[in-house]
């Protein structure tokens, strides 16, 4: 054989080679799954997206249902699908998503639509003066998981179950103020209006008040609250001696609109109901 036929008989070859083996892709996917064989799993264009976004088991918190449903159900590739399969890769599925309660009252109606936020809402972020050695005296924001009663008994009073190891209860013992925040895009509205979270019909409501530990005789009401919408909070260890707390309110902002914000009357807001 001539020298200058030898690389063309090499590639030959490869080709001939490669016929029993599986192209794979060089992207290192992390992915943790009962289910999944990573080492063996088919890591090629056309399945990875369901890999990633259904064999890796991931959540979805859809919370104007106050449940969790899995992103997407096994999905099985088609040669001629490719391209909206792969669409999946780096998106949630909405369509699936479980609705409770009535959709987003009017923005006119302020109070109903502030106290619809605060019930509806399962989490949102407290603001304190921190207590922590470098900040100390400048604002600290923390995520808390909250409720203001059961999902068919809504009160306006925001229910909290913390404990004293962390920085924003050791903040709170300091200064009890502060200023809890929801966004309506924690839910499925502004996604499916596309609305971006700062968009002003994209509601944002900013409850401020005075944090204090539940009464006994509120007690067992605060624990029906908090886990009846947080179960997983009941097996929390009892070493960090958690306790429950609410807001007293003073302030109730609300922007759901363009135009400006709304200062609901306290007394506006707790005969309004959300359902």
């Amino acid at each position: 054989m001539k020298p200058r036929y030898f690389p063309l008989a090499v590639f030959a070859s490869l080709l001939c080679l490669s016929q029993s083996y599986t192209l794979r892709s060089s992207v290192s996917w992390v992915v943790s799954s009962n289910n999944v064989d990573v080492e063996d799993a088919d890591l090629s264009e056309e399945v990875a997206p369901a890999l990633l976004v259904d064999g890796a088991g991931l959540w979805k918190a859809n919370v104007l249902g106050n449940s969790l449903e899995t992103v997407g159900e096994q999905v099985k590739p088609e040669s001629d699908n490719i391209a909206q399969l792969s669409s999946r890769l780096f998106s949630y599925r909405l369509e699936k998503a479980k609705k409770s309660g009535s959709s987003p009252p009017p923005h006119q109606e302020t109070a109903r639509t502030a106290r619809y936020i605060a019930h509806y809402s399962d989490w949102g972020h407290l603001a304190t003066i921190s207590t922590l050695d470098k900040i100390k005296g400048l604002p600290f924001g923390n995520i808390f998981s909250v409720s203001d009663g059961p999902l068919d008994n809504s009160t306006g009073v925001i229910y909290f179950y913390v404990t004293p190891m962390d920085n924003t209860v050791a903040d709170l013992k300091s200064n009890p103020y502060a200023s809890l925040t929801f966004s309506e895009a924690e839910g499925d509205f502004c996604r499916q209006m596309v609305y971006d979270p700062e968009d002003p019909r994209c509601a944002r409501l900013t409850l401020t008040g005075k944090m204090m530990e539940v009464a006994p005789e509120e007690l067992a009401f605060a624990k029906e609250a908090m886990f009846s919408r947080h179960p997983v909070m009941a097996k929390w260890p009892v070493g960090h001696k958690w306790f429950f707390m609410k807001m007293d309110l003073i302030q109730i902002w609300l922007q759901d609109w363009t135009g400006g914000v709304s200062l609901i009357p306290l007394e506006d807001y707790f005969k309004a109901m959300p359902f």
